[in-house]
Order: C-alpha cells, then sequence, then structure tokens
C-alpha cells in the first residue's frame, strides 16, 4: 500500500499543446511547496482558501520565470483526496508542465502513481470503492447515456443499494452469531428466512440490471459482414454519419478490419467493419482480410448482415449465412434505392428481423437504429433514479452474494446449525463488501487503481 504521510504530484491533463494544463499536489507539503515556486501578482503568499490566484510560477533559488499561471489551494479535508490540495493551472505546452511537475518535485513532492489522488480520496473516506471506481467511467464514457450511469455510480447511487442489503444480511449474521456465542442465554428465536429471501430479492434486483449497465459501460461490439460490394464500409459511414471507410464500385476494396464506436441510442456500437467474405480468391493480402474477417465476426455481440437487395442471393451470401445461425444478427436489405430482385427466401436467417434501406440515400436508416437498440436493451430506456450495475466485478460479486444467501435460506430450511448457515452468510457479507471496499484487499486496490492515469 502507497504511503499516505507524503506529498505527491502529477500533471492531471492530458500531454500536448493546450490552452490549459494543470498540475496536482496532494499532501501535508502541497501548500509549502506552492509558496515556494508561486508569486502571486498582488497580495501575499498566504493563499485564500478555494480562491483562483494570478501569478508567476518561478524557480526559488534564480527566480527564473517558468510560466504564469492561476494556483488553487483546497485544504483538507474539504478536497477530492480529503488531503491538502494545490492545483496550478498553466498553459498547456508540454515542455511548462513538466518543468514545473520536476520543480514540485525538486522542492520534496512524489511523483504520483497511476490512480493514487483516487486512491487517497478511498482511503481517506472520501469515496467508497464503487464511487472510485466510477470516476474511471466518467472520463473514459463514450455516449451521453455512459456518462449518465457513471455519474449515477459516483454520486453513490450503487453504494446505497449494496450497503442497504449488506446491512440486511449483516443484522441477521448478528442475529445467528449471537446463538452461537451465548448458547446458555434465552434469546428469543427468530424466523431468519424471510428477511433473508428478503436480502436476497434486493440484491437480484441489482443483478437483473448488469446486462444493461454493462451495454452502457462497454459497448456492443457490432460486426458488419456480407460478400464484397453489397454495401457494408457505405453503411459503417451512414451510421458514423460521416465518410470514415473508403467505398468505391469495386470489390474488395475493404482488405482489412476497421473499427470506429457509433452513439446509436445512447448505446455505444463498436461497429467493425469487415473485408468481404467470399469462399475463394487468389489475393494474398484480400485471404488475410477475409481470415480477419471471420476472426471478428466470431468476437462480435451482434453481426449486422449486409445483402444486396437488388440482385439475387447467391452462394457466397448463403456460405455466410451458415455463420451467423448462432449469433443475435439483424438482416440488412441494402441498395432499395435500385430495382429490386426477388425477396430474400423465408428460410434465410429465418426468424431474424429483416430491415430494408439505402445506405446511399440514408432511407431506413432510422428504422434499422431503432431495431438495433431494441434488440441490444429489450427497449428499455435507462431511468435517472436506477441504478445500474455497469462493472464485471461488481456483477461476479453480486452473483456470489446471490449464491450463499440461497445456500443459507437452504441451510436453514433443512435446519442445519447456525454456525453452518452462518458460513454462507458471511460470505455473502464480505461479497457485497468487496463491492464498496469494506473487505477489499490490498492487492485488489492496487488491481483497480493502477487501470487509472497518472494524476487522477
Amino acid at each position: 500500500m502507497l504511503s499516505l504521510d507524503d506529498t505527491i504530484a502529477a500533471i492531471a491533463t492530458p500531454l500536448g499543446n493546450g490552452g490549459v494544463g494543470i498540475i496536482k499536489l496532494s499532501g501535508p507539503g502541497a501548500l509549502k511547496i506552492a509558496q515556494q515556486i508561486f508569486k502571486p501578482k498582488r497580495g501575499d503568499l498566504m493563499l485564500k482558501p478555494r480562491y483562483l490566484h494570478y501569478g508567476q510560477i518561478m524557480r526559488p533559488a534564480s527566480g527564473e520565470l517558468i510560466d504564469e499561471a492561476l494556483i488553487a489551494y483546497m485544504p483538507a479535508p474539504h478536497s477530492y483526496t480529503a488531503q491538502d490540495v494545490v492545483e496550478i493551472q498553466a498553459h498547456g505546452g508540454t515542455v511548462a508542465l513538466q518543468e514545473i511537475l520536476q520543480l514540485t518535485l525538486s522542492l520534496g513532492a512524489r511523483s504520483a502513481e497511476a490512480g493514487e489522488m483516487t486512491m487517497r480520496a478511498f482511503i481517506n473516506g472520501r469515496l467508497d470503492l464503487t464511487q472510485a471506481e466510477a470516476v474511471l467511467d466518467v472520463i473514459e464514457a463514450r455516449t451521453a447515456a455512459s456518462l449518465r450511469v457513471a455519474t449515477q455510480q459516483l454520486g453513490g447511487s450503487l453504494s446505497k443499494k449494496v450497503s442497504a442489503a449488506r446491512q440486511q444480511l449483516v443484522a441477521i449474521l448478528a442475529y445467528l452469531e449471537a446463538t452461537i456465542d451465548f448458547v446458555e442465554e434465552d434469546i428469543l428465536l427468530e424466523n431468519i428466512i424471510p428477511p433473508l429471501k428478503g436480502a436476497v430479492g434486493e440484491i437480484e434486483t441489482l443483478a437483473a440490471s448488469a446486462a444493461r449497465g454493462l451495454i452502457y459501460r462497454q459497448g456492443i461490439q457490432t460486426a458488419i459482414v456480407g460478400k464484397p460490394n453489397v454495401g457494408k464500409s457505405s453503411l459503417l459511414n451512414a451510421l458514423l454519419r460521416g465518410e470514415r471507410a473508403i467505398v468505391t464500385h469495386i470489390p474488395g476494396t475493404t482488405r482489412d478490419t476497421l473499427e470506429e464506436t457509433a452513439n446509436i441510442g445512447g448505446v455505444p456500437l463498436i461497429l467493425v467493419d469487415t473485408a468481404g467474405i467470399r469462399a475463394q480468391t487468389d489475393d494474398a493480402v484480400e485471404q488475410i482480410g477475409i481470415e480477419r474477417s471471420r476472426a471478428a465476426l466470431s468476437r462480435a455481440d451482434l453481426a449486422l448482415m449486409v445483402v444486396d437487395s437488388s440482385q439475387p442471393l447467391t452462394q457466397g451470401d448463403w456460405e455466410i449465412e451458415k455463420l451467423l445461425r448462432q449469433k443475435p444478427a439483424l438482416l440488412v436489405l441494402n441498395k432499395i434505392d435500385l430495382p429490386q430482385a426477388h425477396p430474400t427466401p423465408d428460410d434465410f436467417l429465418p426468424g431474424i428481423p429483416q430491415i430494408p434501406m439505402s445506405a446511399l440515400t440514408g432511407e431506413g436508416l432510422e428504422t434499422l437504429e431503432k431495431i438495433i437498440i431494441e434488440q441490444v436493451t429489450g427497449g428499455k430506456v435507462i431511468a435517472s433514479d436506477v441504478a445500474l450495475v455497469s462493472n464485471p466485478r461488481h456483477q461476479a460479486l453480486i452473483n456470489r452474494a446471490i449464491d450463499h444467501t440461497q445456500m443459507a435460506i437452504q441451510a436453514q430450511v433443512e435446519g442445519l446449525s447456525p454456525d453452518l448457515v452462518s458460513i454462507d452468510l458471511r460470505e455473502a457479507v464480505d461479497a457485497l463488501g468487496e463491492i464498496t471496499g469494506e473487505t477489499a484487499t490490498e492487492d485488489l486496490l492496487d488491481t483497480i487503481f493502477s487501470k487509472f492515469c497518472i494524476g487522477k
């Protein structure tokens, strides 16, 4: 576990040219270091808390000017890390920020590890573990809906639900342990099955939200597949509302997979435009592209099969159809702006929604997007007051808590001793505590916070 007693510093904004760049310090020496390098334009060096002060960053020994800056001081415990925090807002050039950072390090600060600022916020009780993880989700949100799920979690919506269910189990566990430890006392016998079932019902409600929550957080891997020259790249461009893929009348223009993310009804749709799949080709490069297309299709959560509705189906279409029979898919009947061939046979991807459209004109595009959302989310719209489970770690722990609670119920029904019932109940309590961080191990914390960027 990293020390909390020293002062850490890091650049908190992406490196590169920009209008503003921020260096953040946290720890007991943050204010002292800031006072050594900052010369205010007016007033003294006693930085007033929670005010922006304008001045210059200078080398203490030589008085050399490094940059003009704004500086803010936030004393503990009313700061992000619940420690003394100083933020220096300088110009966003890489050299200037690195110079200021190195200056703070030379005066006693230590370079922050990845996620160490947020880890300090967690350890100091400023955030619980679900809120800390939500910080990263806010940063990495791909759509407005993804952001809303993350900000709900950052605000504690999931923590409250998990903590409430955990407290129900803790109360039952305390009763069981009392009957074990004070067996000679006259303890009133209680039927713990109804409260156990009530608690597991609350946890199952959270588990039921995981499918949608993970969709908003991670997105849906979607492979666009079909023969060469049926309009796959045109469909990609239509969904992205831009010209991302090269489109020509020459079959086989796309030689490799191309990945982009589209915001479809708030769901991040990770679109993979694949090379046209066909059985035989003498082009070695195209063959590699076809192999990658097959691999992308096997990994995809959803497939959009594109056929040219102005031409009869060929053996190539049927070969691809075979690859999709065990995978969620939609059939896109493209090129309806052209004279149409015979209707698609009923045994071609039977039971799969068919969407006539023109990727060229955009006709049918809104219908396709609507059907994609219906397929992905079941037509459910995310509500602002619903706590969604959007983290695979949380999902696994919730499922573990459900399993052990149900095992405790079964043990109680079978009349097993309280100490045996309490074993499973303790496992359920610990699983829920691991979500919020109450029973998290040091190794787990290191793994979680190592995913953060330096400075957050």
